[in-house]
């Protein structure tokens, strides 16, 4: 095979891969009446991603860079396949108990994950959209994957509805662009308006604000969240654990890629609208929180005050911030899907396990479990030795350094309002006597992923040096 040709087979071998198990999960569903068999054959194509990747680090760019893969895409790509792991590890008994164990639940997932790796590879502006709406209809089908759910089926409605706005709203931006540049890579663009000083024009502006309300979408940040509650209370618990950390960490790359990039002489003009988003973002995030009785809303809305966390890292302007929000992105990976899967766990016949009172007690009736969730909780806290208090230290620290003190500071104060719900639900569980006894719902992929998630949070809590120096290897390879 010519050098050339392989090296364009190299860069999309991980998609390439995904793809095709995910049309041979379609066509396996047809002859395979036990699911488990296809969850199981998920994991595989997940795993053979995994391995991929290790020869895609440094293989350059194809169709004339219009995809990349480089350090940068390969942190997020770790993210993207790990939560797929962990979220079909957590389905398989779920989907059981609704009624929903179809098996384009599985290739859906994988669908969805190859439109995130596409976004975090984008050399181009109609690449990213590609990977992002390839993303988002896997996402609208698995958000009222629960046919007979009304919820499910309200919450699927407003993804799509409010979804195909944001979506519309990028490819104005895009079209803007193209229009004033000529061009729609990413890198191109950044030329062009370094080389003709476009860097207060009033249409590149405007297009500006377009690229940050479609990516404050994605990524559930204040004004753009409205859609998350519902959604997350309404789709099937793993999917909502899937949601919560992919398409996020797929919003933080096309994020990086457009603002740190293409628009990268533009940062004073974009950064204002950042940081309002993440102000209020924590702001709105943790204050609506507190009222919250529904985990899984309140987790919706504590998945916003972490997306303002992470918008820190963005404008810091700096490696040393890109590498925090990367970093922090993989800590809350785990932290979150482990906080789901607990919710998956007490999940039976009759007993949806989403109201807190339904976990009054939880450390008397099932010790090693509240165990756990007191470990997720205080990890989402911040509360050290967790992975949680490792990831905001270093994205508070980046934004001192750069000049941000103040905004560090509401960070902190924003942090400090949300120890209590997070606290709360600890308070529920270790200070009240049970009402009854919760059956759990036994799972081995779930009991799996609810010890590897724990461990991970703890370790990196208090061994974080790998992480750091994985996130700022990833940072020394970005590249437009």
């Amino acid at each position: 095979m010519p050098e050339f040709l392989r090296t364009q087979v190299m860069v999309i071998l991980p998609e390439a891969l995904l793809a095709v198990f995910a049309m041979a999960v379609l066509l396996l569903d047809l002859v395979i009446k036990r699911k488990g068999v296809l969850a199981f054959f998920t994991v595989v194509a997940a795993v053979c991603g995994f391995f991929a990747l290790s020869g895609t680090g440094g293989a350059g760019s194809a169709w004339g860079g219009m995809f990349i893969a480089d350090g940068y895409s390969l942190f997020f790509k770790l993210i993207f396949l790990a939560s797929l792991v962990l979220s079909v590890l957590v389905s398989s008994r779920y989907l059981i108990v609704e009624g929903i164990n179809h098996g384009e639940y599985y290739a859906l997932m994988l669908f969805a994950t190859i439109g995130m790796m596409v976004m975090a590879s984008a050399g181009d502006l109609i690449t990213l959209y590609l990977g992002l709406e390839l993303m988002s209809l896997c996402l609208y089908v698995l958000s009222g994957f629960i046919r007979g759910s009304v919820r499910s089926n309200e919450a699927a409605i407003k993804y799509f509805m409010l979804g195909s706005f944001a979506s519309a709203l990028l490819l104005f931006g895009i079209s803007l662009t193209y229009g004033l540049t000529g061009t729609t890579a990413i890198g191109g663009v950044a030329r062009y308006i370094g080389a003709h000083g476009l860097a207060g024009d009033p249409v590149l502006l405007f297009a500006t604000v377009l690229y940050v309300s479609a990516f404050g979408f994605k990524i559930a940040a204040v004004p753009f969240h409205m859609w998350a509650p519902d959604v997350y209370e309404g789709a099937p618990t793993p999917v909502t654990a899937f949601m919560s950390v992919g398409p996020k960490a797929a919003g933080f790359a096309v994020i990086g890629r457009v603002l740190l990039v293409a628009l990268s002489q533009m940062s004073f003009e974009w950064t204002g609208l950042v940081i309002a988003l993440s102000i209020m973002s924590m702001a709105v995030g943790n204050i609506l929180a507190i009222s919250q009785t529904n985990i899984k809303r309140m987790l919706a809305y504590s998945s916003i005050a972490h997306a303002g966390y992470a918008l820190l890292g963005v404008i810091a302007l700096s490696p040393e911030g890109l590498s925090s929000t990367l970093s922090y992105l993989f800590i809350y990976a785990f932290m979150n899907i482990g906080a789901f899967t607990v919710v998956t766990l007490l999940r039976t016949e009759g007993v949806k396990a989403e109201d807190l009172k339904e976990y009054v007690g939880l450390s008397k009736t099932h010790p090693f479990l509240a165990a756990l969730m007191l470990i997720f909780m205080f990890s989402l806290t911040g509360i050290p030795p967790t992975a949680g208090f490792i990831g905001k230290f270093y994205l508070f620290s980046a934004a001192v350094k750069a000049g941000y003190t103040w905004l560090a500071v509401v960070a902190v104060v924003m942090s400090a309002i949300s120890a209590y719900f997070y606290l709360r639900v600890v308070m529920y569980m270790y200070m009240r006597e049970p009402e009854g006894e919760l059956k759990l719902e036994r799972s081995f992929g779930a009991q799996f992923v609810l010890g590897l998630t724990a461990l991970a949070v703890l370790v990196i809590g208090i061994m974080p040096a790998g992480l750091v120096d994985l996130a700022r290897t990833a940072i020394a390879g970005f590249r437009g």
